[in-house]
């Protein structure tokens, strides 16, 4: 039988204002409350930003049980919130902000500011990182080497940061537009095996603001420090039931390329020399910031632009193996037709915005925040 992938989950929220919705740094506050209840301090973190808090979860096998977890996180963080006179949401980019953000003061962080200087005004985005358990860095290479293929769709289908500094991008995903100026950003490079992505990694460190391997910027990458594979192409969801459908998908992928039981398939296994080109995933992936679910998006199974509804439901199938054996097909179909039904966060926030302005992305934020789904 095989044996069920651990997961984790990382998310980031930010504290607004709830007239002008710009940052307020409020989130040492929030942190101090949270930390201090059993149940929530091992994994309530501090942020880059000192309006911002994160939720570190524990280590998952199940999907349900992740989603009860997310929702009762943010259910308190609500309740904190509203003690505090703030809102909170869970995007990837305030839809207003102040021309510099407030740093949380942790040696660290200002070694960032002072190594990156006016990139940081622009960086006050949220992320929603998803980790999947390897056995070693090697399987989490080869994992690795295919997940680049599915960066793009997997931003297509989390875009949630439509509207910055008061008005619409014209993109799903303006977090992942203002990443691009790191020093490592978009779609990793392929690698032969664990030892040559430390080597490499390694060779980074101490050039262009790279002061460690936590701020390698990838949309995905080896995790430094626990036994995962790691992306990080999605900006904060509204929902958590988007969250843990992202989960479900990627856990998915990662089985169907190291457990060969789930059935060998060259969509998930291929050959080094069957790789997509660097700059056709890269440009890819700036597609999918733009247009997200909205019209075509690279499939990567075929590796050409399809449309989005068509490259899910066979996406869906070849990883249906694994995610039968995870016991989450049904909650992977439903999400996607969720998805393609109600539109994404960038869909629902853009339209909230042009209805009403700032106001309507507050009832938006506060109605989707901690809801069930």
């Amino acid at each position: 039988m095989t044996a069920v992938t651990t997961f984790g989950i990382e998310e980031e929220f930010v504290f607004l204002d709830p007239v002008t919705m710009k940052p307020v740094d409020v989130a040492a506050g929030a942190f101090e409350t949270l930390s201090a209840r059993p149940a929530w301090a091992p994994i309530t973190h501090r942020e880059f930003l000192a309006s911002q808090v994160e939720h570190a979860s524990t280590v998952f096998t199940s999907s349900a049980a992740a989603l009860a977890s997310l929702v009762g996180f943010r259910h308190e963080l609500a309740e904190e919130a509203r003690r505090l006179g703030v809102v909170v949401a869970s995007v990837g980019a305030p839809p207003d902000a102040h021309g510099f953000p407030t740093v949380t003061d942790l040696p660290r962080y200002l070694r960032i500011v002072d190594e990156m200087g006016g990139v940081i005004a622009d960086h006050q985005i949220q992320g929603l990182h998803v980790h999947v358990g390897v056995v070693d860095h090697d399987a989490g290479v080869r994992a690795l080497n295919v997940t680049r293929n599915w960066l793009p769709l997997f931003s297509a289908l989390t875009g949630n940061s439509p509207i910055w500094r008061g008005h619409d991008t014209g993109f799903d995903s303006w977090r992942n537009v203002s990443q691009r100026r790191w020093t490592t950003t978009g779609c990793p490079p392929l690698f032969r095996d664990g030892a040559d992505y430390d080597r490499r990694l390694e060779r980074l460190i101490g050039i262009g603001g790279m002061q460690d391997q936590a701020i390698i910027m990838w949309n995905a990458r080896l995790s430094s420090h626990v036994p995962t594979i790691e992306v990080r192409v999605a900006d904060a969801q509204l929902e958590a039931w988007s969250s843990v459908l992202l989960t479900a998908l990627f856990r998915a992928l990662v089985s169907c390329v190291l457990d060969d039981s789930l059935g060998r398939s060259a969509s998930v296994q291929p050959t080094p020399e069957a790789a997509p080109d660097p700059e056709l995933l890269n440009a890819s992936l700036m597609h999918s910031a733009h247009f997200g679910l909205s019209g075509e998006v690279l499939d990567p199974v075929l590796i050409e632009l399809r449309p989005a509804a068509e490259t899910l439901d066979r996406c869906i199938r070849v990883l249906q193996p694994a995610l039968e054996a995870a016991g989450d097909l049904e909650l992977a179909r439903d999400g996607v037709a969720r998805l393609l039904r109600d539109g994404t966060g960038a869909a629902r926030q853009r339209a909230a915005f042009t209805a009403d302005g700032m106001p309507g992305l507050r009832e938006l934020y506060e109605s989707t925040f901690s809801a069930s789904p």
